[in-house]
């Protein structure tokens, strides 16, 4: 068993991921966020990910959310990739909002 330190470029925030668990799995072990969670199967696109640096072992990806040439160019759904080495990602697609919101100047009241 290996464990890898997962790095989110959208939060600064790092994690680590043990190599028998996918990325979404490692960082909702340790009660982290940032990676949006969907389905957990692979089937709502909701996870996806550009991996910017390291390498990963892939399960099958459903062609509706991750084209092979995504694939092919690090961009894939993180329920579905496990670490091979030390990853740097970046959230992408619908809920990349979500994950990335800064506080404006009416939030910092709150």
């Amino acid at each position: 068993m290996a464990a890898f330190t997962i790095t989110l470029d959208d939060t600064g925030e790092s994690y680590r991921c043990v190599d028998y668990r996918s990325v979404l799995e490692g960082m909702e072990a340790l009660g982290k966020k940032g990676i949006p969670v969907g389905c957990r199967q692979g089937g709502c696109g909701v996870c996806k990910v550009q991996v910017m640096s390291g390498s990963y072992s892939k399960r099958v990806m459903s062609r509706e959310h991750v084209s092979a040439e995504d694939e092919a160019a690090g961009c894939v759904l993180s329920c579905r990739i496990k670490p091979t080495s030390d990853l740097r990602i970046s959230v992408v697609g619908t809920m990349k909002k979500n994950v990335c919101r800064t506080v404006g100047p009416a939030d910092a009241s709150l």
